[in-house]
């Protein structure tokens, strides 16, 4: 392991030397691509709750942002187009603003209980168009904006890492009590930050996340 200072002799530069490394792909790795939604992957983003949505700003920073909601919070318009709304949350905005210099997002979606997942690329605009956004109604409310994404890439993702992670399996749920409050690690990072008021916050956000 390099100390910092010095050069690691076994890092990887260039692609022949990553290649060399690494096996071929077997040829449905490489044929699964897609330029479209079809019957398989429209069904999976239907029964989807989660996913995890990749920007990065015109300079290749990067951020990945959670998305969550009911099993189909994800619209699919079309084969070549999916809508995610965009709900109150931090207001930070680091995935909305790396949106707005960069359209190019990547998209991972889960299923509770699957093992596979959905990897999805493609060109996101950002609209508040009201005719959109009644769609995802939710107890009375609408979202703040929706992100809309024009797919370039789209394919099933092996089950590989949640294989390995049991991800799904109860019995390796780790017991919450075991780590501080998100507002005690804050306190913890910030001097002089009111944990005890984030706390509430939060448990008031639990019964108001529209």
């Amino acid at each position: 392991m390099p100390d910092g200072h010095q050069p690691d002799p076994y890092a990887i530069t260039d692609r022949a030397a990553l290649r060399a490394v690494y096996k071929t792909p077997f040829e449905g790795a490489v044929k699964k691509v897609l330029p479209a939604l079809e019957n398989h992957g429209m069904a999976f983003i239907a029964a989807s709750p989660f996913c995890v949505l990749a920007t990065s700003d015109e300079n290749g920073n990067l951020d990945a942002s959670p998305k969550g909601g009911p099993p189909g919070f994800v619209k699919v318009h079309d084969a070549k187009t999916v809508m995610i709304p965009d709900w109150p949350g931090n207001n930070r905005l680091d995935g909305l603003e790396n949106i707005i210099t960069n359209p190019h997002v990547g998209v991972l979606f889960f299923v509770p209980g699957m093992n596979e997942m959905l990897r999805l690329n493609g060109r996101a605009v950002i609209t508040t168009d009201p005719a959109l956004k009644p769609a995802f109604e939710t107890k009375g409310k609408l979202p703040i904006s929706v992100i809309v994404i024009t797919i370039d890439q789209v394919y099933l993702h092996c089950a590989r890492a949640l294989d390995r992670s049991a991800l799904w399996d109860a019995t390796r749920q780790v017991d919450r009590k075991q780590f501080p409050t998100i507002g005690q690690m804050l306190a913890d990072q910030i001097v002089g930050y009111d944990g005890v008021a984030t706390d509430a916050m939060v448990e008031k956000h639990k019964n108001d996340l529209y």
